[in-house]
């Protein structure tokens, strides 16, 4: 299967899936969201994959939501919108949800989607050089939809710190709060990244019911409701993108600029 955002490579029961945009940081789109849905579903089905990575071409992970994509979001009806956001949540839910052993790999910078990208893996791994920030604030937004995926990972308190902050924050502090849990030398990621990839394909430590231990049906229930009524709601209302009166889709220099600060272009 061909995808144009991404590659997918198998290595034995491994499967590697990269975001292929290095020009944009590997920022996600509507045909990134889509490729990498189904990429996931693929893999699922996949009855000789056992372990999937997530992994990003070039300096950095993920750099969140494209600007471009953003500035076309801002236009869209209401119906649009929430289409939209049900789209992205699908992406995200798929990775969650995925009865394999999902890893990400951060080699480098992770904001906004891209920390929810990080946080709905169930092992993350980072180069010691690796950055992550929640910088929607800075932009006026809030991160609803990655939100219940950033607080499993790192709790409540934190989730609300780095929410209302929009702090950047180095690999060591993501290790310390729980939202990755490898660090290495950049040298050696690829290292770390197998070592850790080769753990969950000990046949002792992955039966057949590892899909069960991992994925109770009622607690991803239970979430997807959640994530329903979060979509629905009033949070929904936030990717219309308004800023103190200025819409989005007018302030696309600013959030360059903001994009730049943090690290993400060059």
């Amino acid at each position: 299967m061909t995808y144009t955002t991404l590659r997918l490579e198998h290595v034995g029961p491994v499967a590697t899936i990269t975001l292929a945009r290095p020009a944009v940081h590997n920022a996600f789109n509507e045909a990134l969201i889509a490729d990498l849905t189904e990429c996931i579903g693929v893999v699922t089905a996949d009855e000789d994959c056992r372990v999937v990575v997530l992994a990003g071409a070039g300096a950095s992970f993920c750099a969140g939501a494209d600007l471009d994509w953003m500035q076309r979001v801002a236009l869209y009806t209401a119906e649009e919108n929430l289409a939209d956001a049900r789209a992205a949540q699908r992406m995200l839910a798929a990775i969650h949800e995925c009865p394999k052993a999902t890893i990400a790999r951060v080699q480098g910078t992770a904001i906004g989607g891209g920390v929810g990208l990080v946080a709905a893996c169930d092992i993350a791994v980072a180069s010691s050089a690796a950055r992550f920030a929640l910088s929607e604030v800075r932009l006026g937004l809030v991160p609803s939809l990655i939100g219940p995926y950033v607080i499993e990972k790192v709790g409540a308190g934190q989730a609300r710190r780095l929410f209302v902050s929009g702090e950047r924050i180095g690999a060591e502090e993501a290790l310390r709060i729980g939202l990755v849990h490898v660090v290495t030398a950049p040298s050696e990621l690829d290292e770390a990244g197998a070592l850790t990839a080769q753990a969950y394909l000990d046949d002792e430590f992955v039966g057949p019911d590892y899909a069960l231990v991992l994925r109770d049906a009622r607690t991803r229930a239970a979430q997807s409701r959640l994530l329903v009524a979060l979509l629905d709601g009033a949070l929904v209302g936030t990717v219309t993108f308004a800023v103190g009166g200025t819409p989005y889709a007018e302030r696309s220099a600013e959030g360059e600029a903001e994009i730049r600060m943090l690290g993400t272009a060059p």
